[in-house]
């Protein structure tokens, strides 16, 4: 009799252990893949027809295409700030490109690039609850390598101290106007590189023929921080390929501007033949070949996540490991890109006032695809998403409470083939170009431009469903949705802590 008992004792801890293990939080390797002004319709897969990116249209075929994403914002820093918070633009601390001018002069490159108290951007305060910290306390080593742009060298907003184990590259958005840069940082260092000082608005000399290669050497050096800053990626994954790992790869590709090693160029010359070279006006620097240069620099990050992926096979963590590829924002209308050549936010409006900067669909939509080979079914998802909603995708993917309220929704169900939760809107705001609202809501879309610049409120309404260009304002067709509108945009926007932020109109 004791012996039955004692094997029924056994059988139940052992049965209590196994359901114990399959309760266990699944803890895969997370590798979210940040490109820098890539436009909706710069990919393979959505339709680019000049670029070449075999690599992520791969990715695609193998994971869950999201067709209805969207950035947190129109430009490089608070869309980072919205991914890594969770926060919308109404309730995040930063909420646009904040040079903090009062240090000094800012603007001034060179001053910059041998001085750190005039580097970066607004700084997160240290407390800040974002992605990786969560990542950190569920056990994850966790990486940043590229562009941050999220608080200065000298302040308490650099990435150590906001959830980062490791970072290396630009700390500061406007040091990356160039990418052969004299310093990069590593932590806390300051790494020096081999090239040379070259302001961005440096044109070419006096005299020389724009047609002769060599008036461009000063312009592409030795050390190409994309080049660099990829090493440093490869080097993470290996060293941390023995337990779970978390990876913000925040490429400066293709962000302007137009530089690339010559031979990535090569191919492209090659096809697209002689060009108008780019005499460099709007700040950056000229360029010979700026088709050839900006496909080879989307090519180039193509190739790189194609060497991630590789590096996973290769050590067995492929089926581990979620990729994530995504884009800060709608592409640039500036620095010599010829957005109209490539359609680089097909389907959606080009040029400026509709693509990087505003919140129109080409500034905000942006490309993403997850791929988790064996576990995320390939298929491709409508459902309507948005930076701050990966926060929450990945805390319950990982089962590791949040320290604050997320304005996001986690999306696991969608990429597990279950029922998901929808949004009743999203919302945006951008205190940048004027000062601009933004709410999207189903099919409807309504947005105010010029809150700052003319005290404007009134608001446009589009009906995606028929007018993707959003060409068409049916605002006084409905009213009872304008007021709607109007309620929710009043809920969602917080007066914002940094008086640089604010906009008067909204009652700040």
């Amino acid at each position: 009799m004791t012996r039955n008992i004692l094997s029924l004792v056994l059988l139940l801890l052992i049965f209590s252990c196994q359901k114990a293990e399959e309760q266990k939080p699944i803890k895969p390797n997370v590798i979210l893949i940040l490109a820098d002004d890539l436009g909706y319709g710069e990919v393979g897969y959505q339709g680019q027809k000049k670029i070449k990116t075999p690599n992520i249209d791969a990715l695609s075929e193998s994971g869950m295409i999201f067709t209805n994403h969207y950035s947190g914002a129109p430009v490089c820093a608070p869309a980072r700030s919205v991914l890594l918070t969770g926060m919308h633009m109404g309730h995040s601390y930063i909420r646009g490109n904040d040079a903090m001018k009062e240090r000094g002069d800012v603007w001034d490159y060179a001053k910059a690039s041998a001085d750190p108290n005039l580097e970066g951007q607004r700084n997160l305060p240290a407390d800040t609850e974002t992605m990786s910290k969560m990542l950190q306390r569920a056990g994850y080593k966790t990486g940043i390598v590229g562009k941050w742009g999220l608080g200065a060298p000298l302040t308490e907003g650099i990435p150590n101290n906001l959830g980062f184990d490791y970072f290396y590259g630009y700390n500061c958005q406007r040091l990356a106007h160039n990418l052969y840069p004299m310093h990069l940082w590593e932590n806390k260092e300051k790494i020096p590189l081999n090239n040379e000082l070259v302001v961005p608005t440096t044109k070419l000399d006096p005299g020389a023929d724009p047609t002769d290669p060599a008036s461009y050497a000063k312009y592409e050096q030795n050390d190409y921080a994309p080049d660099l800053m990829h090493e440093k990626a490869m080097n993470f994954i290996q060293e941390n390929k023995d337990e779970p790992f978390f990876l913000y790869y925040a490429s400066p590709l293709p962000h302007v501007p137009l530089q690339i090693p010559d031979a990535d160029r090569q191919a492209y010359r090659s096809e697209f033949g002689d060009e108008e070279p780019y005499d460099g006006k709007q700040g950056y620097f000229p360029n010979q070949y700026p088709d050839a240069t900006y496909a080879a620099m989307i090519t180039k990050l193509d190739q790189q996540i194609g060497e991630i992926r590789a590096k996973l096979i290769e050590l067995g963590l492929e089926e581990n490991t979620i990729i994530i590829v995504t884009s800060d924002n709608g592409p640039t209308y500036t620095g010599g890109v010829d957005f109209d050549y490539f359609e680089s936010s097909a389907p959606f409006t080009n040029g400026f006032g509709r693509t990087k900067g505003f919140l129109y669909e080409g500034g905000i939509r942006v490309p993403m695809l997850i791929s988790w080979p064996g576990t995320i079914q390939p298929s491709t998802s409508d459902h309507i998403s948005v930076f701050y909603d990966i926060f929450p995708t990945l805390a319950e993917l990982v089962g590791e409470p949040v320290s604050v309220k997320l304005d996001g929704k986690s999306f696991l169900p969608e990429l597990m083939g279950k029922e998901q939760e929808k949004h009743e809107y999203l919302y945006w705001e951008f205190p940048e170009t004027g000062g601009q609202q933004a709410v999207r809501m189903g099919k409807w879309k309504a947005i105010r431009q010029n809150i700052i610049k003319e005290n404007n409120l009134k608001i446009e309404l589009y009906d995606l469903s028929t007018d993707i260009l959003e060409q068409n304002n049916v605002a006084e067709e409905h009213p009872d949705l304008i007021r709607k509108f109007e309620e929710i945009m009043a809920k969602e926007h917080e007066t914002p802590v940094v008086s640089t932020f604010r906009m008067s109109a909204l009652g700040d």
